[in-house]
């Protein structure tokens, strides 16, 4: 392996293992951290990033190798003796005390005191001063859980800046960014390279990558395949080295021509929130949703799939008009629902694999209200191996999966009860390119079958690439529509801003 041609490291990490049972997760894993760059980490999920990251902050204790930090071999008890140490970590995952201040989140743990007790003011006063210097537009006595997920995303890269860390870890810190935000970041870690902090950066959005990075280290099954510096490679070698084959084209061609029209939705609309929705989507086609984040895109599919109330608008199917009140009432016309947030709402975490795939489909597996077990697994086991879940059993629970497998959990269990129609709501969120790969061939897949897919993402190559026409909402209304063919990403952003 060709290793970062550089002397000085602020992190080392040599040669780390971790065993859990049944599974090798770290193979002599390695990597090395130069001050005041960005490494990006990058790898299929699976294949032990997460892990190296959780070895490095405390969270598990490795097998074997070792840690160096700053020339001292380190390991720390848990996240707050790494905290404390400079070494910082932003998760994917947000983990916050909602019905908290956003200055109390910030401090937990560590609050301003004066004469013995804790001083609001003096918490406000420095909260205030991380914001400013990172141009963060938040008033730090707001309580957290009435911020936006990106608000929330940004002041948990501001708390890990408060501790002046001199390593930080940002996981998928894009993942619910607007492209405003996303520069706005982007500004804050330049900032951040300029006082020599060394950054890992983990995504699997390959244009932010080689725009931001310095080094690249990318992972398989565990092991450090390669580590180099970012000019010397190029997507194409990456994502070789991530799934171990070279995928000729990112997106797959759309060659199914859609039928009949099978769902209108008519006069939509939830004050508030969006107003005047009205769309067809005909029989084997997928329709993007492209519009800005709150634009009202998740909220309009919340309330198709009758999850949040409605106060006006038709649904016809197949043109009979129906009333959907409910997610039982869409269940049972055949639509399925892929929920933007997989881990809260798409999944039961301690559920077995097999148990949330057959759970849409458990009345054909009950009789007389008793599940029938062996069916119910074999159909579970049949659905896991055509999504290709890599898992030891599919008796393991499913917070266990990396979030590509969790994923594709999410879509396994809706195919199970054989939808005429699915929402996918931001599908490919957090999940690496071979991943991706297998979820654009499954859509096109299940379209050749005559299911119609509803995709809303917030990646516009995405939707470009995947979608037969493309709806733009802007501020809770339908700013256009465009066909494939003349959909490019300037005409998406122009609509999803209000222009014409």
């Amino acid at each position: 392996m060709k290793a970062v041609s550089q002397e000085k490291y602020v992190l080392e990490m040599t040669d780390i293992e971790k065993q859990f049972p049944g599974v090798k997760a770290l193979d002599h894993a390695m990597l090395k951290l130069r001050p005041g760059t960005v490494h990006a980490l990058m790898g299929e999920n699976g294949a032990g990033k997460s892990t190296l990251m959780k070895c490095l902050f405390g969270i598990y204790k490795q097998d074997g190798g070792k840690i160096v930090i700053d020339g001292q071999e380190t390991s720390f008890s848990g996240p707050k003796n790494a905290l404390d140490n400079g070494v910082a970590m932003v998760h994917q995952e947000l983990n916050q005390v909602l019905k908290r201040s956003v200055m109390e989140n910030i401090w937990l743990g560590r609050f301003p005191k004066q004469g013995g007790l804790v001083s609001h003011k003096k918490m406000y006063q420095e909260t205030q001063k991380v914001f400013e210097e990172l141009e963060i537009p938040v008033n730090p006595k707001t309580i957290i859980g009435k911020l936006s997920v990106s608000q929330r995303q940004m002041v948990e890269i501001a708390k890990a800046v408060s501790y002046n860390a001199k390593i930080l870890v940002l996981d998928e810190p894009t993942s619910s960014l607007t492209h405003e935000e996303v520069e706005h970041l982007f500004r804050i870690i330049d900032m951040l390279k300029k006082k020599g902090c060394g950054i890992i950066y983990i995504s699997h959005k390959m244009d932010e990558i080689l725009r931001i990075s310095d080094d690249i280290t990318v992972m398989r099954d565990g092991y450090a395949i390669s580590s180099k510096p970012t000019r010397e490679t190029n997507m194409e070698q990456v994502v070789r080295d991530m799934v171990g084959r070279s995928i000729t084209e990112y997106y797959p061609g759309r060659t199914n021509d859609p039928g009949e029209i099978v769902l209108e939705v008519k006069n939509f609309c939830q004050d508030g929130l969006f107003s005047n929705i009205s769309f067809n989507l005909r029989q084997g086609e997928i329709l993007g949703v492209a519009g800005l984040m709150g634009a009202g895109r998740t909220e309009i599919m919340r309330a198709l799939f009758g999850v949040d109330s409605c106060k006006c608008g038709e649904i016809y199917l197949h043109g009979k008009k129906v009333c959907i009140k409910k997610p039982e009432d869409a269940i049972k016309a055949g639509i399925g629902f892929i929920t933007e947030n997989r881990k809260s709402e798409g999944l039961i975490l301690d559920f077995s694999i097999s148990r949330n795939i057959a759970l849409p489909s458990v009345d054909t597996f009950a009789k007389r209200s008793v599940i029938n077990v062996k069916n119910e697994t074999a159909f579970s086991a049949a659905l896991s191996q055509k999504l290709g879940v890599r898992a030891a059993s599919i008796d393991l629970e499913a917070g266990a999966l990396s979030g590509g497998n969790q994923q594709k959990v999410v879509i396994a269990k809706w195919i199970g009860m054989n939808p005429s129609i699915i929402i996918m709501d931001e599908p490919t969120r957090g999940i690496d390119v071979g991943a991706k790969r297998d979820i654009y061939d499954l859509m096109n897949e299940l379209t050749s079958q005559g299911v119609a897919i509803i995709m809303v993402s917030s990646e516009l190559p995405e939707v470009i690439g995947m979608s037969d026409r493309i709806l733009v909402i802007h501020e809770g209304k339908i700013a256009g529509e465009l066909n494939h063919d003349e959909a490019t990403q300037e005409k998406i952003i122009t609509l999803a801003t209000g222009g014409q």
